[in-house]
């Protein structure tokens, strides 16, 4: 049986549109930030990726996540 952690996880701008603006969500050890966004179905949103943080760090998709962690994500934002 493997240990929970548990995330906060923040989401920013359209990301919140039928999901939520922070939430406290239990995962397996081992989860890295990539899974978190899938979970959310961030990888099938119209909106790609932008910035990812944790504990308000730039960190890649591949950190593996800790108890306690917070990450933070924002979509692309584009314009000009």
């Amino acid at each position: 049986m493997s240990e929970m952690i548990q995330v906060t996880v923040k989401l920013f701008a359209q990301y919140r549109d039928n999901r939520f603006k922070v939430k406290e969500i239990g995962y397996k050890d081992g989860t890295t930030a990539q899974d978190i966004i899938e979970d959310l179905g961030i990888h099938n949103d119209k909106l790609p990726l932008g910035v990812l943080m944790i504990n308000s760090k730039h960190q890649e998709e591949t950190t593996l996540m800790r108890d306690g962690d917070t990450i933070s994500l924002f979509p692309k934002v584009g314009g000009g």
